[in-house]
């Protein structure tokens, strides 16, 4: 499918890293050009205080076969999100595919009630998940559909189904997950009468760049750290998350996705692509009846 994509825009909001970085990087191998937002540019970073650039994820996209296009955004802002939609509407004339990939929360706080975390924390938190989300589509979704076949993809981590059966870490994780979901459905719903699509869309255990540190690994020897977390062998990285995005972007029947919520893994085993090792990981369905029933780590029938 390489080059297939050639012609196309797409806008990866929060692509500085993780899976938004993989997500912009396999847009690129398909020939698209990819404008990639972020706060982190050249010195300056975010207050997640990681090196990782928008500059960096640009160069990779164009280095794929894209075209790369950096511009320092804080999607909280609704000016520089709104300058940012009409660089884009002046530069190219279109915009084909929007991937809300934001979250840039730090100050995690794991297994608190509401009334035991911070307040400031938890609705910052719910400020960088949803707010930025809704801005972003607020002032992209004009242009997106003006012509059909655009495509919204809502970056999540869970499936609607394990999200709903789940609590998530904390009440205000939990919130924002939930939250992200419904504004899929919700924008599913809204952009179907313009020929759009709009999915909800979740890797499994990603291999980030900060997972990949706090476990002194790296992508090349990353099956080390499963001598920490034996379930870690289910992980995936951020291109896998990537080519589901790029694997939708290509499909021209992806309408009949419209609404619903996917996973990496599932994409997989329509697609056909797989990982950077040639598997093709299916996180979700592992975690349910292996991790969280207690099993021992075996991803027979999963990778």
């Amino acid at each position: 499918m390489n080059g297939s994509l050639e012609g196309k825009v797409a806008l990866v909001a929060g692509g500085t890293r993780g899976a938004g970085r993989g997500i912009a990087v396999e847009l690129g191998a398909a020939g698209a050009t990819v404008y990639v937002t972020g706060r982190t540019s050249g010195a300056e970073r975010s207050e997640m205080n990681r090196p990782e650039t928008i500059e960096e994820t640009a160069a990779l996209v164009t280095q794929a076969g894209g075209r790369g296009i950096a511009i320092k955004v804080d999607h909280l802002i609704p000016e520089e999100v709104r300058s940012l939609v009409a660089r884009i509407e002046t530069e190219q004339g279109a915009l084909h595919i929007l991937v809300n990939d934001i979250w840039g929360a730090t100050r995690m706080e794991w297994n608190k009630t509401v009334w035991e975390s911070d307040l400031d924390n938890g609705l910052h938190l719910l400020r960088l998940a949803v707010d930025t989300h809704a801005i972003t589509s607020h002032f992209a979704l004009p242009l997106l559909i003006k012509k059909p076949g655009g495509l919204v993809v809502e970056v999540t981590d869970g499936t609607d189904a394990y999200n709903a059966a789940n609590y998530r870490v904390s009440f205000f994780y939990d919130l924002a997950k939930a939250a992200v979901g419904r504004m899929a459905f919700a924008l599913a719903h809204e952009v179907k009468s313009y020929g759009a699509t709009a999915v909800l869309l979740t890797p499994g255990w990603l291999r980030s760049e900060a997972m990949l540190e706090a476990y002194r690994v790296t992508e090349a020897n990353w099956r080390e750290a499963t001598k920490i977390s034996p379930h870690f062998a289910i992980s995936e990285s951020p291109h896998f998350v990537g080519r589901a995005v790029a694997a939708l972007a290509q499909d021209a029947d992806v309408a009949r996705w419209n609404g619903q919520s996917l996973s990496s893994g599932q994409l997989a085993k329509i697609y056909g692509f797989t990982d950077l090792d040639g598997s093709q990981p299916d996180a979700w369905p592992y975690v349910v009846e292996v991790q969280d029933a207690g099993k021992p780590a075996d991803v027979t029938g999963y990778r």
